[in-house]
């Protein structure tokens, strides 16, 4: 191990991510987090199995080869499943009942950069705890005198059923007798994970689907499409006059969409259209939604008024699943898309977000800007600083005191500076009533820190 990689923490936010082939993500290093991932997940009375999936970039390759030799020389055998969206590679960890699931995916990121996260056994991401102990032991001894031999070297089969298996859950999660007949929906597969799993999905259940971005190359993932460009969708939806547009990112865990007319229904709308219609069937549990502090103020008056709690965590849907498990919540996700129903599955997943929202559509008849339009949303401005590398705010005091300076000039509104999990960026979110105020805070803010962060 290298002094540089000493000082870095290798896992963030959501797993280990960076440029593909250079370090933390390069063959070598996924090896070796293949051989103490083995180390540290392998129990005694498991299957001695770790599955590994993909998303459809071409730096994947190289890394499931590596993570799987990794895994193999400690004496693990590995499961390999092909491209699948994150929400299928926990779905698909628990059905087999592996000892855990490795996702290989750098999630909404352009395609040159990947990442490394991992499922336990029963398809909850694993807890940061368990990472930083798979951390520890890569930078230790520990792994060095431990070299299986002969019979005991773990081995590699790929199985081919596993996008079946997903497509037949995500349908499973849909009102049994009710179908989408009549339907036109558009799907934007981001050129992703799920390019050919949401498009059978829709269209099996009496969808007419417009599928667009579906022809993944290696590099073309999330460029100028999905989640995160969903200009794309909004266009096809009016040009064929669709119902509804549902937009992926890369991986699949997330979706936001569009309503007949073009306009985007973000995560917070989704949530509050299904919180809305889930506390009338009384199925929320705990009369609670669970979100993050990114999730606007229109949204949490909205709950508040049908006498649903929220409760707020710190930005990242692990945290969010973690808190719904800790409440005994059913619902609860990230006002970017990443929507979870713990009642179905055990992360954000995009293919079984849209049903939901189509299922309202249905048992509710009514058009999605109709839905949409009950939630409100206040005016919001995020604002995203490239910095050279990642740092505390709190070493910075001309920035804090910026800060506090736009906190006491905005009433009735929220300000929000943090750094980035998976990216060397600070965001900056301004909320309020006035667009014109909350966009001069903003960039007042993203000015002092360029000055002294970038």
């Amino acid at each position: 191990m290298t002094d540089s990689r000493k000082r870095k923490r290798l896992f963030g936010t959501d797993g280990i991510r960076g440029k593909a082939n250079q370090p933390p993500m390069t063959g070598e290093i996924a090896l070796e987090v293949g051989r103490a991932a083995a180390f540290v997940l392998k129990k005694k009375h498991g299957l001695n199995k770790i599955l590994i999936g993909k998303d459809t970039r071409l730096s994947g390759y190289m890394l499931e080869s590596a993570l799987t030799s990794g895994i193999c020389s400690m004496g693990m055998n590995v499961v390999l499943i092909g491209p699948m969206p994150t929400p299928g590679i926990a779905f698909v960890t628990r059905s087999l009942r592996v000892d855990a699931g490795i996702v290989i995916s750098a999630s909404h990121n352009p395609y040159d950069d990947n990442g490394i996260k991992f499922f336990s056994s029963d398809g909850f991401k694993l807890p940061d705890s368990t990472e930083e102990e798979i951390e520890r032991v890569m930078f230790s001894e520990a792994l060095e005198a431990i070299r299986p031999e002969g019979a005991e070297i773990g081995r590699a089969k790929r199985i081919d059923d596993a996008t079946g298996r997903y497509i037949e859950f995500v349908k499973s999660t849909f009102p049994k007798g009710m179908t989408l007949d009549g339907m036109k929906v558009v799907i934007d597969c981001s050129n992703g994970s799920a390019y050919k799993i949401t498009p059978t999905v829709l269209s099996e259940l009496g969808a007419t689907v417009i599928s667009i971005n579906d022809k993944p190359d290696g590099t073309n993932i999330n460029a100028a499409c999905g989640a995160t460009h969903p200009e794309a969708m909004q266009k096809a939806v009016l040009e064929h006059k669709a119902d509804i547009g549902i937009a992926h990112d890369g991986d699949a865990d997330r979706t936001l969409l569009c309503d007949e007319k073009g306009e985007i229904v973000d995560g917070d709308r989704i949530m509050g259209i299904c919180a809305s219609d889930m506390k009338k069937d009384r199925t929320l549990k705990a009369d609670t939604v669970v979100t993050t502090v990114m999730s606007n103020l229109g949204f949490e008056i909205f709950l508040k008024n049908l006498g649903i709690k929220i409760v707020r965590t710190r930005v990242g849907d692990r945290y969010v699943v973690e808190e719904m498990v800790k409440r005994g919540c059913n619902l609860g996700g990230e006002q970017s898309g990443h929507i979870v129903f713990l009642d179905c599955n055990t992360t954000g997943d995009g293919p079984i977000t849209a049903l939901q929202i189509l299922s309202v559509m249905c048992r509710r008849n009514k058009c999605l800007s109709e839905l949409a339009s009950y939630v409100p949303i206040y005016p919001q401005i995020l604002i995203n600083v490239t910095i050279r590398k990642t740092r505390h705010l709190e070493d910075f005091p001309v920035v804090m005191s910026a800060i506090k300076k736009v906190e006491k000039k905005l009433t009735g509104g929220r300000v929000l500076v943090r750094p980035s999990g998976t990216e060397p960026k600070i965001r900056v979110m301004v909320e309020g009533d006035n667009m014109d105020d909350i966009t001069a805070a903003a960039e007042e803010l993203a000015g002092v820190i360029k000055e002294n962060m970038s």
